[in-house]
């Protein structure tokens, strides 16, 4: 179990909450903004010394009935509930392809079948493990990497062009390190994730702020805005989709508005793909 996991999200996400938010008198003197260790306690249905010793890493194991407490006292959303299941480890995890293992053959058959259409697949630390060639295409300067070195945080943190290529740069990079902070559940003590982790933290002022703010995120569905240097700008919809028997493996498409300048500027990434 990752205990000192659990007990620094446990502590961030009380942090945040009011207690004003959640029925219980203000004011007083307080340490912190957010709740105390017993009202915490008290919300979830739990005694004082249980949450106490919880937060401070002790080793225990809650069960799932009190991290169905601790969820609804501290009001997390599903990607939280779930990245506190998994730091838990209230129930074992099944044999699953690991973050690194390859990307199956059929999956590869059916990126190159969609292809206009960009589509890639991602382990759960955001390293790019396979793209059809519009998604190259779209990516160029992640496709100028070498395949060890393709990975979205280490892109938006780490090269300047990322910051002109995202119109919306600091949502893509706070939710790249909330997916981030779920790898670190999925897969407690990874060494390849605590190294991206330390060599992101070492270079950026900014993702260590972040960081610290224990955000969880999985995959799911959104937008992104682009402004690519070849066709310019771009309004794209993602999804992305947990593909089965891997530790989270991600299988993400892209796509437009049809009749869109969006789409037009796609059409025109798919005549001349990128290099792979």
């Amino acid at each position: 179990m990752a205990t000192r996991e659990l007990a620094d999200f446990l502590r961030s996400r009380r942090d945040r909450i009011k207690p004003t938010a959640v029925g219980l008198p203000g004011g007083g003197r307080r340490r912190a903004p957010g709740l105390r260790r017993a009202e915490v306690a008290l919300l979830a249905g739990i005694s004082p010394d249980y949450y106490m010793r919880l937060e401070q890493g002790r080793g225990i194991r809650p069960s799932p009935s009190v991290l169905e407490g601790l969820a609804r006292a501290l009001g997390l959303d599903a990607d939280e509930r779930d990245h506190l299941y998994r730091l838990a480890r209230s129930a074992p995890s099944p044999a699953r392809l690991p973050a690194d293992g390859p990307v199956e053959a059929g999956v590869r058959r059916l990126l190159e079948a969609i292809d206009p259409v960009p589509a890639y697949v991602l382990n759960c630390r955001l390293d790019v493990l396979a793209w059809n060639p519009t998604a190259a295409a779209l990516m160029c300067e992640l496709a100028e990497l070498p395949a060890p070195r393709r990975n979205m945080l280490r892109y938006v943190f780490g090269d300047p062009r990322a910051r002109d290529f995202y119109v919306e740069w600091e949502k893509v990079a706070r939710h790249g390190i909330a997916q981030l902070r779920t790898a670190t559940g999925i897969d407690p003590g990874d060494p390849a994730n605590e190294a991206l982790i330390g060599e992101l933290a070492e270079g950026s002022a900014q993702f260590r702020d972040w960081w610290r703010r224990q955000d969880v995120k999985g995959p799911g569905l959104g937008r992104k805005e682009y402004r690519h240097p070849r066709v310019g700008r771009l309004s794209l919809d993602y999804v992305g989709m947990v593909l089965p028997n891997t530790l989270e493996h991600q299988f993400v498409t892209l796509t437009a508005l049809e009749g869109s300048a969006s789409q037009t500027a796609l059409e025109k990434l798919a005549e001349v793909p990128a290099a792979r």
